[in-house]
Order: structure tokens, then sequence, then C-alpha cells
């Protein structure tokens, strides 16, 4: 049996979830619902980073600790998960003594190690950004809140690993994905890597994992976040898990988070001596007109406004359906409605809603039995039997806006083919071919169902319940003759956009 072990970053509580956190974990759900349909063992994880200055001052300003924070914003990711069908595995908090323990081990064999140094650093700060900037950063103006600031600090050897990392994306091209961030990061290689600030004392901010080998500092972020990969399947707590699930096989980020993924990340991994992940995935940004979705700018999407009025399937395809992965792509009410409209209103909809009313019409609401099939019907059974390998090839490719797409396509063909058979038409000449078609069609749109389940699984366990084919396998044939079918409302009803006079 085939392992996968996927990851989303462990996002910060300094706010509530919007649409950027939802993606990316709905991507990672809709990759593991594949995997575990194909006969993989799954292991999903995501989870919450809780230390750091911005949590600090997101509770300071609440009036609450920075735990009492974390406690009350927890269950608001908790919640959206479950409202969003997410099927997680394991769901971190860095507050966990679980994962603290590991962070420490961690922090100590890198320093056994010799690669972590003490050093005086004076700088510029930006308290927004939560590190030290380059002059060039800091005459760049585009970080706010900016202090001069001079500390002792610990420091990680990561420049000792530079020509390592190189050598290893180079003679990897699954590595960092897609080509053009492998293509960034090793661009960014080309320049001298610095060493990286790993700890901040007490004194300024203590709201975060005491580094074992003196107590007046806690480590920062890098040193603490990062370690969740490995912290939660097993690493130094459970050697037999560790050893069969890691490496990961992706963790999905978003390309904002590049560099702490593909260079801070593996260095670690690096004087750890231990394997890298096989991929790592940065997708694009959810844009709203030309404008990356943040909560400074106020235009952040709440999904579970979508859900209330949508229901949950549908914000799950639209998310899948409309972004490239690898690319940016624009988040609009409008592209929402008429995605919904045209694939899951007249398409997929209306496909179960034309085969369940003229087998309630015309066959006592039960599935016909096919007969001979013609060269028609056997080019559909064709191409129904191909669009588990493609889709599969598909995922496996991380390119999951295709492999909706091609089970999308294989809807219409079916809708076409309802066309030109008209099964209405022959029910008053020809009862056999009205038969034949209407089994082709129903056992077609079985089979798109089943591979659109990871995307939409309440719906489509909807239409399986009411084809009475609960627990079939995408193979043609599998649809019983004689099953009655249940009556249903429509699937998707049409979104009913307002019409103006123009003003």
């Amino acid at each position: 049996m085939s392992k996968f072990f996927v990851t989303t970053p462990i996002f910060y509580v300094n706010d509530a979830p919007h649409i950027g956190h939802a993606y990316t974990t709905i991507l990672a759900d809709v990759l593991s619902r594949y995997h575990r349909a194909n006969g993989d063992e799954v292991f999903f994880l995501t989870g919450l980073d809780e230390h750091g200055q911005k949590v600090m001052q997101a509770a300071q300003k609440r009036g609450l600790s920075p735990q009492a924070h974390c406690d009350d914003l927890a269950p608001r990711f908790l919640n959206l998960w479950k409202t969003l069908g997410i099927q997680y595995d394991d769901f971190i908090r860095t507050t966990q003594e679980r994962h603290k323990k590991i962070v420490q081990l961690v922090l100590q064999k890198v320093n056994d190690q010799g690669d972590i140094y003490t050093d005086e650093y004076e700088g510029w700060y930006s308290v927004a950004e939560e590190r030290f900037i380059t002059d060039a950063e800091y005459e760049s103006g585009q970080f706010r809140d900016v202090k001069k600031l001079k500390e002792k600090n610990y420091f990680f050897k990561m420049s000792k690993y530079q020509q390592k990392l190189i050598d290893y994306i180079q003679a990897n091209p699954d590595f960092i994905r897609p080509e053009h961030r492998k293509n960034e990061m090793l661009g960014f290689l080309r320049n001298k890597l610095g060493d990286l600030c790993i700890s901040r004392p007490k004194a300024r901010m203590d709201w975060g994992i005491e580094i074992p080998f003196d107590h007046e500092y806690v480590t920062y972020v890098w040193f603490d976040a990062l370690v969740n990969y490995i912290s939660v399947p097993g690493y130094g707590s459970d050697e037999q898990k560790f050893k069969k699930w890691w490496p990961a096989d992706v963790h999905l980020i978003g390309k904002d988070i590049l560099t702490t993924h593909c260079v801070y990340w593996t260095t670690m991994l690096f004087s750890l001596g231990l394997e890298l992940p096989k991929t790592i995935f940065a997708h694009g940004w959810w844009l709203i007109g030309e404008t990356k979705m943040s909560k400074s700018l106020g235009n952040v999407v709440n999904p579970l406004d979508l859900i209330e009025n949508y229901g949950v399937d549908a914000v799950r395809f639209y998310l899948m359906r409309e972004m490239v992965l690898g690319l940016d792509a624009n988040f609009t009410p409008d592209s929402f409605i008429k995605a919904y409209n045209s694939d899951l209103a007249n398409d997929f909809g209306n496909l179960l809603n034309r085969v369940s009313g003229l087998i309630q019409k015309n066959h006592g609401g039960q599935i016909p039995d096919p007969g001979d099939l013609t060269s028609a019907e056997e080019e559909i059974k064709a191409q129904a039997n191909q669009l588990p390998g493609k889709v599969k090839d598909l995922i496996n490719a991380y390119k999951v806006q295709e492999a909706v797409t091609s089970a999308l396509d294989f809807v219409r063909v079916l809708n076409k083919y309802m066309e030109t058979q008209a099964p209405w038409k022959l029910a008053k000449t020809d009862m056999k071919a009205a038969n034949r078609v209407l089994y082709t069609a129903a056992e077609g749109l079985r089979i798109a169902t089943i591979m659109l389940a990871p995307i939409m699984p309440e719906k489509t366990a909807n239409v399986l319940y009411i084809l009475g084919a609960e627990n079939t396998k995408p193979v043609w044939g599998q649809l019983k003759p004689g099953t009655t079918l249940k009556v249903h409302p429509p699937l998707f009803p049409r979104i009913e956009v307002e019409k103006t006079d123009g003003h």
C-alpha cells in the first residue's frame, strides 16, 4: 500500500481564518480524498502557529493572555474546517506539550552539531514582519513599524548548507514546484546566504518556546513552527511512526512563504541529517480585482458567507476549479455565480435531473436494462473507463484544476449524448433504445460523480444515494438495472441574478 503524507502551513492565530487559509486546506483535503479513494494510506496534517510577537500583540490588544487568545481563536479554525468538510488526520497547535518537547530536542541536536552560535546584532527591525531587515529593504520604504535594535541573539549556520541545497534542488527537479518557483529559489541562492536569527530575548518577547541551553531566550518562529512537520509524525517520540511517514510527499504552501520552506526548513533538515520532503508546492494568491487578499486592506472574503448562501460543495468546487495550481486567481462574485450556474446547475445538476426525471416518467423510477450497446454507447463506456486513470495522473501531477475539468468535460459529453439520442422521443417508438440510452447516461453520471467526490463530498454522496449506487467503484457496469431511484429536489438550483436597468 502506498502512503501519502500531505501538510498545509500552520496558520497564524492573530485573526480569524479567511479564504486563503480555506483554499490551501481544501486543496490538501481534495488531494487526501483522491489518494484515499485510490487505496493509499494517507496522513493529512494541518494546524496553528501560536507563538511569536504578532500573537502576543493581538492578545494584548484584546486584553487577553496569549494562551487565552489562542484558545479563543483555535475553535474558529476547527469549526471552519468542520464546515468545509476537511478530513485532517492531525491538528497541531504549537503550544501543545508534544510539540514543545520536540522543538527543544531539535534545538539541542542542532546546537550539539555545532550549527548554532551567538552574536550581537544591530540593525533595522520590522515589527510588522517580525524580522531584522537589510538597509536596502529599509530604504525601499516598504516595511511598516521599523526601529533600530541592538541585541545579542542565537544564529543558525544556514550559510553552511548553501551549496548542498543548490546541488539538491538541481538534482531533484520535482522538489520545488511549479518550475518558476524553483527558478526563483535558485536565483535567490545565487547571492550569499546569511545565517538565520533563531531567538528572541525573553526581556523583549517571552511568548515562545524556551531555548534548552539558555533560559533567557525563547526560540523564534522558524525553529518552532516549521518543526511541526516532523514533531507530529513522531520525530524524537515514535521512531516507527516517523519512519513510516517521513519524508512528507508534499508541503502545500502559499508563494509568500517559499523562502522559509525551501531554504530555512531544508537547511534545518540538513543539520538534523533528515531527508527533505519530496515536493514543496507553492500555489498562488487569491486576488480581488488585482489586489492580494489581505486583512489590512479589508478585502478578505469570508468563505463562510458563500457557504451559507450556496452550500459548502459549491465553494469547494469553485476554489478548485478556478485556480491553476501555481498561478494567482481572481475572486469575484460574478465568476463564482458563472461557474456555479454553468458547471454545477446547467451541466452536472441538469444531467441528474434529466436522467432521473425520464426514468421516473417512462420507467416507473427503475433503472432500465441497457440490453446491447451500439457504437455510441461503446464510445461513452470507453471514455468512462478512461476517466479514473486520467484523473489519477492529473492529481499525481498536482493538476487539480485539469482533473476537475476532465470530469466536467465527460459530464458535457453525456449531456450531448442525451441531446443527440433524445430518449424522451425514443420512449414513444423504441423503448429498448430508450432503456439503453438512459442506462448509459445514468452509468456515465455515476462514474463522473465518483470522480468529483473528493471535490464535492456531500453532493456526490447525495447523487450516489439517489442512484442507489453508494460504495460502487468507478468501473463501467456497476449500476444495477431494476434499482429504484430516489426522488430528489434539484441538486444545484440556479442562482438567479437580479437584472438591473443599466444603472
